[in-house]
């Protein structure tokens, strides 16, 4: 009984960490070694950086599967294109191989592997090995407690309109503002009017070899990495 049943392959979503290599964590290099297939999101032409960050671990030998991406505010092409990739990774888990997305960061936060895990959760086998995040990787180097006791920590996005920040800012302890490339002005004159201005923290590409942090207010220019992230605490002065 249940003999005749087909045998499919499993969807793991790997976390890959911030960017330095060896903040992977044992796991994620043990189901990565054992997979099938290796998937990874991209840019139009083809770059990588979770790719970039397990490269040592890649042999060639097995086949990858690039989910390009579109970097506009438009979401429609990013359906589109995460709807190729569910096909494409369903038809490698219906023949029974296994399937390593990875991801940069943990899977499940702000995660690329989300999407996916939304289109395919339902008809395969999903493990998720959670990551070091870029939040966690950003507050250590600059020695930044993100909460402490009874400490609410927010993490919000940069896009969100001015008013919306503010309104969320004033209501915690502490905040990492992530995604803010072209939102780095705007996110500034907001924690300047809530006076938290020299409480902010700036990092961008966070344990990478171009890493850099500092005070927010010793940053030039209004635009950013969309890799880079400020942290701000109401009780804590940026470290120099």
């Amino acid at each position: 009984m249940g003999g005749d049943e087909a045998v499919t392959g499993t969807l793991y979503g790997i976390g890959v960490g911030p960017g330095d290599p060896e903040l992977i964590t044992v796991k994620a290099l043990r189901r990565l070694a054992a997979a099938d297939v290796v998937a990874y999101p991209a840019s139009q032409d083809g770059v990588s950086l979770a790719r970039s960050i397990v490269a040592d671990h890649l042999d060639g030998g097995r086949p990858e599967l690039a989910i390009r991406l579109p970097f506009c505010v438009d979401p429609a092409p990013a359906r589109a294109a995460y709807d190729r990739a569910a096909g494409d990774i369903a038809e490698h888990l219906t023949a029974g191989r296994d399937v390593a997305v990875l991801c940069e960061g943990d899977p499940l936060l702000y995660g690329s592997f989300i999407p996916l895990c939304d289109r395919l959760a339902e008809a395969f086998p999903v493990e998720v090995v959670p990551g070091i995040t870029s939040i966690t990787a950003c507050a250590a180097t600059g020695l930044l407690p993100l909460a402490e006791r009874n400490d609410v920590l927010t993490v919000l996005p940069a896009p969100l309109p001015a008013a919306a920040l503010a309104e969320r800012l004033a209501a915690g302890d502490a905040a990492a503002i992530v995604k803010l490339g072209r939102h780095l002005g705007k996110v500034r004159a907001v924690l300047d009017r809530l006076g938290l201005g020299a409480r902010a923290y700036y990092v961008e590409h966070a344990t990478r070899a171009d890493q850099r942090g500092l005070p927010l207010s010793e940053v030039a220019g209004d635009a950013a990495p969309y890799f880079a992230m400020v942290l701000v605490h109401r009780r804590r002065e940026a470290r120099l």
